[in-house]
């Protein structure tokens, strides 16, 4: 069905994207200060609505959690907004059910977040950073889908992208997201930096594991901020990351050159690659600040926002190069 670009509805629906990114980097900042249980209880903040919270509780990492809730909020009433509007404006019923599933997976956001503290478990971070990633990649493909490129496109000669490299993209981007979920387990750990130095690893190219080995490392710790001991698997999937890391910027690289090769270098999708691994360049140099800074609150919150708009580059390139050879074929 034809649908009409429509400019509101579609720098409404980036908004919703930008303060996404945001309310992603302010929960890195919450991750980073170990703020997560400053306010105690929820949905109330301290006992007080957690809209009239009084100022002088805005404090120490009270700041960080408190402030995270609320521009929670602010997305939750912005993607009601914009479901809303695309179920009312918008012809394509597809449309109108993306708008749902953004409306239910913020609901369940709010939900993970609210029961991380009501039930005091760390491990329902992980699964609270992974939907936030989803959920951003959502509302960033509805704002994509709302533009006037991609409404309009049928009336324009496009480029189609061979499958085999829409196809190489979207398997590095499912592995950033593997590699995201991987990071936000190390984070949740809340037991510091597993491995002190970089890019070797105790002074290795692969660390001992040994039990002896272990028991030497916490006991030659400098974190002295009550991060719990690491273990054997905490040192591992660290080195997990690093490789995985090298594989995915491996796969970025080789995307942009197969971009020059099969689009040539006037193509805009091949300028978006080579975005794309300045990107995971500048990850891989804050991945190394993180350790070199002792995990220092700003450059590690740095670290996930840039790992989100990485994989964010991905999934827009993938949908991009899709729509363009749909619409180039007869």
């Amino acid at each position: 069905m034809n649908n009409t670009y429509r400019p509101a509805l579609f720098w409404f629906a980036v908004l919703n994207v930008v303060v996404t990114f945001l309310l992603i980097g302010l929960g890195g900042l919450v991750t980073s200060h170990e703020a997560g249980m400053s306010v105690p209880d929820w949905p109330t903040s301290y006992g007080y609505n957690m809209f009239a919270l009084p100022i002088k509780f805005w404090q120490g990492g009270a700041f960080f959690e408190h402030t995270h809730r609320l521009l929670a909020s602010g997305v939750g009433l912005l993607t009601t907004i914009l479901a809303i509007w695309l179920w009312v404006q918008d012809r394509r019923k597809w449309m109108h059910w993306l708008g749902i599933t953004a409306f239910l997976l913020v609901i369940v956001q709010g939900v993970l977040g609210g029961l991380r503290v009501r039930l005091a478990m760390a491990g329902l971070g992980v699964f609270h950073g992974a939907v936030a990633q989803t959920f951003l990649v959502l509302v960033a493909a509805m704002a994509l889908f709302t533009s006037r490129w991609w409404i309009n496109g049928v009336n324009q000669k496009q480029i189609p992208a061979p499958r085999g490299l829409y196809s190489h993209v979207l398997y590095v981007t499912i592995l950033i997201f593997v590699q995201l979920l991987i990071a936000a387990t190390m984070r949740h750990q809340h037991a510091g930096l597993s491995i002190p130095d970089f890019p070797l690893a105790y002074g290795k190219i692969w660390p001992d594991t040994s039990a002896d080995a272990i028991a030497n490392y916490n006991a030659h710790r400098v974190e002295m901020n009550g991060e719990g001991a690491i273990t054997a698997f905490q040192v591992n999937l660290q080195m997990v990351h690093r490789i995985v890391a090298l594989l995915i910027y491996m796969g970025v690289i080789a995307a942009a050159f197969l971009s020059r090769k099969k689009l040539g270098g006037g193509d805009w999708l091949v300028k978006f690659a080579w975005v794309w691994v300045g990107l995971l360049t500048l990850q891989i140099i804050l991945g190394a600040a993180t350790i070199w800074t002792n995990k220092a609150a700003d450059v590690a919150t740095l670290h996930v926002m840039v790992g989100a708009l990485s994989l964010l580059a991905g999934s827009l390139w993938c949908l991009v190069a899709v729509r363009r050879t749909r619409l180039a074929s007869p």
